[in-house]
């Protein structure tokens, strides 16, 4: 017998798709057919309708509102174009600037967040390879052989990612350093046994993951903004450029960070609320978090992470894109160091392991 709600739940699922593809294309098409000024007060009128968005979500909660909400931004993508096709009001002007100024500033909170989200996913699935040790020897060869693997191809990530991320003095000094102090620190770990060759190798890979990015095609990475011609005085003859826009000129070293930092954000959010509750949560509706009672300040946070999660995509977007590639090297490696730094801390502060980390074999 056919059910409504699979229907329904296949058509918000379609409009939450529909509004991601909206946001991935407008904001770069808008940078590179008119003018930056015009991408500016795109991103921040699709900011202020998320937090309108997630606002209603948290105090209402319907699913209707993904459905709702698919017609809006088209509608503020005509806005921005209509607001920048002859001489824009002074306010608007105004505004964007002070949206570049925000986004520019918040720089270093979403390396911050980038970061503390990819050591605190790392450690959790150490914890969890932990645990499988003591469920036999299948899973103990497993994790071994996941683990080297991990090791040897984030080995071979960076040196095939070298000449690339290493083309300046500077940059091969902080790469020197970066793989030292990450050798000490695993060495120290594994003496203090306050780490596991599971979460050193996965920091390995964010290591390698980073450094790539440091040198992603540098030669093919081209300006959005300088792509194009306006497309404001004939649309329908620039479809086949809009296409060719799509498949080949948005950024792809743009859209990779997006999806790293969305995704180990979201992981990190899920991980939150278990943090000094105990298991790692095995079920739970479908949004994750309903129906469960706030018990902390960490459930709260993720709560408000995943109301407005729309939000924080289109300001990590946005800041992405105002990036050029010499600062994203730049952000990349400060990631890096970071992320090591927070490491540090860790393994030195944190108390001695329990029974479960003897068990674990190190060498």
């Amino acid at each position: 017998m056919f059910q409504p709600w699979i229907l329904w739940s296949a058509i918000s699922t379609t409009a939450r798709l529909s509004t991601a593809l909206q946001i991935l294309i407008f904001l770069p098409l808008t940078l590179a057919t008119l003018s930056r000024s015009a991408f500016l007060l795109l991103s921040l009128l699709l900011c202020i309708h998320a937090l309108i968005h997630g606002t209603l979500i948290l105090l209402w909660g319907s699913k209707a509102l993904s459905v709702m909400q698919v017609p809006m931004h088209p509608f503020l993508l005509l806005v921005s174009f209509n607001a920048f096709s002859t001489t824009a009001h002074p306010w608007l002007i105004v505004a964007t600037d002070w949206w570049a100024t925000g986004l520019t500033m918040s720089g270093p909170l979403f390396i911050a967040m980038e970061g503390l989200s990819s050591l605190l996913v790392v450690q959790k699935v150490g914890q969890e390879g932990k645990r499988l040790v003591g469920e036999g020897e299948v899973f103990q060869f497993g994790l071994l052989f996941a683990t080297a693997a991990a090791y040897v191809g984030s080995a071979w990530w960076i040196v095939a990612s070298y000449p690339e991320a290493a083309s300046s003095p500077l940059s091969s000094t902080l790469l020197g350093v970066a793989l030292t102090a990450f050798l000490f620190l695993t060495i120290i770990g594994f003496v203090l046994r306050r780490t596991n060759i599971i979460e050193s190798s996965g920091l390995a890979l964010f290591i390698a993951y980073n450094v790539w990015l440091c040198g992603f095609d540098q030669k093919s990475f081209s300006d959005p903004a300088s792509s194009y011609a306006p497309l404001l005085s004939n649309l329908m003859p620039h479809l086949q450029t809009l296409m060719n826009f799509v498949i080949y000129t948005l950024p792809k070293p743009v859209l990779i960070a997006l999806l790293y930092r969305l995704s180990i954000l979201h992981l990190a959010s899920r991980i939150l609320p278990t943090i000094g509750a105990g298991a790692w949560p095995s079920e739970g509706t479908e949004d994750g978090w309903d129906g469960r009672p706030v018990r902390s300040f960490t459930s709260t946070l993720t709560r408000i992470l995943l109301t407005y999660r729309q939000f924080i995509f289109v300001t990590v977007y946005s800041h992405l894109l105002l990036l050029d590639h010499s600062s994203q090297i730049w952000w990349r490696w400060m990631n890096i160091f970071f992320t090591l730094l927070l490491w540090a801390v860790e393994l030195f502060v944190t108390n001695d392991d329990d029974v479960l980390t003897k068990n674990w074999k190190v060498d």
